[in-house]
């Protein structure tokens, strides 16, 4: 496993007691060095662990408070900072940060955001999933395609891989999330997508919700979308799926069960 240079601000989120309470932590690897948002489950030994992937916003309260919530569920979350400090609260802003990612620098922090987790001696190297919306929900998936250790990736109305030489090297479990009045991705790239998966052998559980829009599971969705009956089914359905594919995977045998 690559050595990570800590910063200060690493040193002092690690002395914090175990809590779902988050901290902002930063670390270097190689010539990378990432910014983000850490939830430290309750309780001693090892635990699973999450990549919490932004929507085009910005790392928010709200991805903040999704990272919490995993965490209260015994889940180590990381949700990297990919604007570096910038969170926008207009869509004009979104937009032009979301423009000035790219994907080849959103891929490389999400990689070194799930090297970090791998590295930690509470997390269980072998539990590593992920999640994102909108554009996390993008590069949720393309995480999966990047990093081979991925085990779980879930993926909320983000845009489909269309590569099939990336769907063949996506070795996770695939949950994704999507509104049947999302005009992007619409219905039919999600179920072009989902036939695609499968034809690759990959493991896939896609559910379309009729009536909701893109952004259905955030309540502060500026456009009024937000859907409190997909919202709450998508989230026990990701649970359910992380809790199959990186809870109970990660059990050594002859342990009980959570």
């Amino acid at each position: 496993m690559k050595r990570f240079v800590a910063l200060i601000a690493l040193a002092v989120a690690l002395s914090l007691p175990h809590s779902a309470d988050g901290g902002m932590v930063t670390f270097t690897q190689g010539s990378t060095t990432v910014t983000g948002y850490l939830a430290i489950p309750a309780g001693e030994g090892t635990h699973p662990a999450v990549i919490v992937v932004q929507e085009w916003w910005g790392l928010n309260d709200w991805v903040k408070q999704q990272a919490d919530n995993l965490s209260r569920e015994g889940y180590l979350a990381f949700a990297p900072d990919l604007y570096k400090g910038k969170v926008a609260t207009t869509s004009e802003d979104a937009h032009q940060y979301m423009s000035g990612l790219s994907e080849d620098e959103a891929i490389r922090i999400l990689r070194t955001s799930a090297d970090f987790v791998r590295s930690r001696s509470d997390v269980r190297a072998h539990a590593v999933g992920s999640i994102g919306w909108c554009m996390g929900g993008k590069y949720s998936i393309r995480l999966a395609a990047a990093d081979p250790g991925i085990r779980a990736a879930v993926m909320y109305y983000g845009a489909p891989i269309t590569d099939p030489a990336a769907i063949k090297q996506i070795q996770a479990a695939v949950l994704g999330n999507f509104g049947a009045e999302d005009k992007g991705p619409t219905p039919a790239q999600v179920n072009e997508f989902r036939v695609a998966l499968r034809k690759a052998g990959k493991r896939v559980d896609f559910k379309i919700y009729p009536k909701a829009h893109h952004a259905f599971a955030n309540v502060n969705n500026p456009w009024g979308g937000y859907n409190e009956t997909a919202a709450k089914d998508a989230w026990t359905r990701t649970l359910a799926f992380f809790r199959k594919e990186l809870k109970r995977a990660s059990i050594p045998k002859g342990s009980a069960k959570p």
